[in-house]
């Protein structure tokens, strides 16, 4: 028994020895849900009602945007989780849970810059309150005054702030939404969902450009599109590389379930969640050979962002933010 026992250990030493560990670990607010890289600032999304600002250089928390508790079902004050957030100019959106189940989206925008240790001065705004009934499952910016909504019914509209009125809206499919991501220009959107099938549309108008489908089998829980190319992170345990452009298609296979996925900036480098242990694999887009693999994380991942071709950040359910470098 005890040899059995000796050998277990061996082998999970051996393995342990290939997982390159973060150099730099923050401590968010609450478990992470979203994540967003501005210049020299980290946006980080948490379940504790409240969107954590990280400076990167000095890796310290200088801000908490804090939004309000909610009331449950059972009339007990919680906090509000922070579905997802986005940044731009001066503008923070947040989209966060509200009463009876629905959604609402503030825009926090700043006063003041940070100056000589300077708390940042702002003020919060509710745009789209609970009682518009909207399930809402993620909302990015497309500019300082248009917001890109997805249901969960899998509706996406574009949506005007200042009017207060849909620009635009389309459904995309029957099956349930699940992820969506913007290009660099924010000119096109690809949109995920339970049936395995992507497609990209027009964020001006919402008209549809292509359709991926025939790689993954089931749900594709995100989706990432940098550079041409489009990553997905499936159920299946199928991570497939599309060409958008060309609509040219492979995938590799995980260990388990894929919950995560993320592209650099050149697309030329992929991670994902490869095992059970929430371990991030890497591989070349263009090779298709494993650089890597980085560890270790606590809980599901929830999110992969690139600050560069270099680094990269990785966020889980845990209140743990793990940096990490590649070279």
């Amino acid at each position: 028994m005890i040899k059995l026992m000796l050998l277990f250990w061996l082998i999970s030493s051996l393995n342990g020895a290939n997982i390159s560990l973060p150099k730099t670990v923050l401590q968010a607010s609450g478990g992470v849900v979203d994540l967003v890289l501005d210049g020299e600032k980290l946006y980080s999304a948490t379940n504790a009602s409240c969107v954590d600002v990280f400076d990167m250089q000095t890796k310290t928390l200088t801000q908490k945007i804090e939004i309000s508790k909610i009331t449950d079902f059972m009339g007990d004050t919680i906090d509000s989780k922070v579905y997802s957030i986005d940044v731009i100019n001066n503008k923070v959106l947040i989209l966060s849970q509200a009463e009876k189940g629905f959604r609402r989206v503030h825009i926090y925008t700043y006063q003041n810059e940070v100056t000589n240790g300077a708390e940042a001065q702002g003020k919060i705004e509710l745009v789209i309150p609970h009682t518009e009934k909207l399930s809402i499952a993620k909302a990015k910016f497309l500019d300082g005054n248009t917001i890109l909504l997805a249901l969960l019914s899998n509706d996406i509209i574009s949506y005007d702030i200042k009017n207060k009125k849909q620009n635009w809206k389309i459904q995309v499919s029957q099956s349930k939404f699940s992820n969506f991501a913007l290009n660099e220009k924010k000119s096109e959107v690809v949109v995920a969902d339970e049936s395995g099938i992507l497609k990209l549309y027009n964020t001006s108008n919402g008209s549809l450009i292509k359709t991926f489908s025939g790689q993954n089998l089931d749900n594709v829980f995100q989706v990432a599109y940098k550079n041409g190319i489009i990553a997905t992170a499936g159920q299946d345990r199928r991570v497939v590389i599309y060409n958008a452009k060309t609509g040219a298609a492979y995938y590799k296979t995980a260990q388990f379930l894929i919950y995560s996925v993320g592209l650099s900036p050149s697309a030329n480098l992929v991670g994902y969640s490869s095992d059970e242990n929430n371990n991030v694999t890497l591989f070349d887009t263009n090779t298709r050979s494993e650089i890597g693999r980085f560890g270790p994380n606590e809980m599901t991942l929830s999110t992969i962002l690139f600050i560069n071709e270099n680094e990269f950040i990785v966020s889980s359910d845990s209140n743990k933010i793990n940096l990490y470098q590649i070279k």
